[in-house]
């Protein structure tokens, strides 16, 4: 389905922007090819405007690019001659369509740039004000409504995301939702940038509606959603909308029967298709501790050091590629399978055999672990289940915390809705579960439980840059990534 939108949304949004970039690239003096190569066109753009090219550091760091991109893209209006208001609108957020008019257009000339262009009346403060609050708002209208930057802090996902991705987020494929929290700081989330102080005020809290989007969630999407759990948000009871946000595979929609045998996801009764680079927990046994250059030459991004000697134990997430790559090679004893549960040496769980924080929280009816795990019902809106331990169990957090109940006490057998007890329940909204790609290495639905419809932000789109933390300098982007779609 994503093809369908590449290439009959995207693709010809991204030909006309680039062919209208090249003409006036040819405009200014430069060759038009300037215009498509990354970074390098940035570079050439910052040239043409008369901005200094040490600037294209700006446009890699989050937030700060957002001001930036927007304030060249007006400069080079400018340096067109499109001085006006409804110019700077078109050439930042309609910038595919109105570069290749005015990049066609006989008339429209290059003039110089910025320092050599006559004179306004409004002074160079005045400027960049004006800059600065249309970028805001640009900026805050296309984050709301259509695509949203994230960036991959942790290993969850590898090796289908990587620590260090930055990747767009889609809210167009689902449907955006509009704002519950509307007294909040232009494009902030929690904190304001590079401090601890909130950045909004509850005082007023809006219902959340979603808009028509392209599609629904699918079994297998990669998904960005507001975590739930308050203890998973600083013990902070955020709004619906400045929660967390987590970005996991969506494994289970509403109503499926999900369950995990000896690592092999089940859903209604099928075996769910793996992700192509699942990983697991494993432990390699080799006559000494792997070196970096072992690490870099499997691709292996983290390790953990069980055992020195006699001889080296490594605890490591590996693809089933990687695991057979391994075992070929003369230093290495052995390659085993493992856990993620330090307590109990790495070892695998076995069938029935309790994790401590697995969810739901109740060993004697629930006996899980991350590798062997339900039954469970996804709840799905307009299902009914009765009251009982079990459903309270499972359910009873969501029925609390999530359907916008009020004065809701749950207790072992018996639910009260605003003083009435309850026998039976009907859910009112769909939820979902989500797990990470590295199984064993992926705080998830499996601890955590389902995430609400209400908390779902968007679909992961595509990378638009991904930085490697543990490279030196002159290897730090990973060029093979630059604008790969999300599977």
């Amino acid at each position: 389905m994503d093809s369908i939108y590449i290439y009959l949304f995207i693709s010809p949004i991204l030909i006309a922007f680039y062919i209208g970039y090249w003409k006036l690239f040819e405009k200014a003096g430069e060759d038009g090819w300037k215009a498509i190569v990354p970074i390098y066109n940035w570079v050439t753009h910052l040239k043409i405007v008369g901005r200094p090219w040490w600037w294209i550091i700006y446009l890699l760091i989050p937030i700060v690019n957002v001001f930036v991109a927007f304030s060249i893209y007006i400069d080079l209006c400018k340096c067109f001659g499109k001085n006006k208001f409804y110019h700077h609108v078109a050439g930042t957020l309609f910038s595919f369509a109105y570069f290749p008019y005015i990049g066609f257009k006989d008339d429209v000339k290059y003039i110089g740039t910025l320092d050599e262009l006559p004179p306004q009346n409004k002074s160079a403060a005045r400027e960049w004000a004006d800059a600065i609050i249309f970028a805001v708002a640009a900026a805050t209208i296309i984050r709301a409504l259509i695509m949203e930057a994230f960036t991959i802090p942790t290993p969850s996902m590898e090796k289908s995301l990587l620590v260090g991705d930055f990747l767009f987020v889609s809210k167009f494929h689902y449907g955006a939702r509009t704002p519950a929290t509307p007294l909040q700081m232009p494009l902030t989330h929690q904190k304001i940038w590079f401090t601890n102080l909130p950045s909004y005020l509850d005082w007023i809290q809006l219902k959340q509606h979603r808009l028509p989007g392209f599609s629904d969630i699918e079994r297998n999407d990669v998904v960005v959603f507001n975590i739930p759990p308050k203890n998973l948000n600083e013990g902070i009871d955020y709004p619906v909308d400045l929660k967390t946000n987590y970005i996991k595979r969506c494994v289970g929609l509403p109503g499926d029967v999900l369950k995990i045998e000896d690592k092999q996801l089940i859903v209604n009764n099928k075996p769910l298709e793996n992700p192509e680079e699942m990983q697991f927990a494993h432990l390699v046994i080799s006559n000494s501790v792997m070196s970096q250059r072992v690490l870099e030459k499997f691709d292996i991004p983290e390790m953990q050091v069980v055992q020195t000697s006699p001889e080296a134990i490594q605890l490591v997430y590996l693809t089933d590629t990687q695991v057979e790559e391994l075992r070929k090679e003369t230093f290495v004893k052995e390659v085993r399978p493992a856990s993620n549960n330090p307590y109990r040496r790495f070892e695998p769980y076995e069938k029935g055999e309790l994790d401590q924080g697995i969810f739901p929280a109740d060993p004697e009816l629930f006996p899980w672990n991350s590798d062997w795990y339900g039954p469970v019902t996804i709840p799905k809106q307009g299902e009914t289940i009765q009251i009982n331990r079990e459903n309270l169990a499972t359910y009873g957090d969501v029925i609390a915390l999530y359907e916008h109940n009020e004065n809701v006490i749950v207790a072992e057998n018996s639910l009260t809705i605003d003083g009435e007890k309850i026998t039976e329940y009907t859910f009112k909204q769909n939820y979902y579960f989500m797990m990470g790609d590295n199984r064993h290495n992926s705080l998830d639905s499996r601890y955590w439980g389902f995430v609400p419809e209400d908390h779902i932000v968007g679909k992961g789109f595509f990378i638009w840059l991904s930085l490697d933390p543990n490279a030196g300098l002159f290897n730090k982007i990973r060029w093979s990534r630059f604008f790969k779609l999300i599977e």
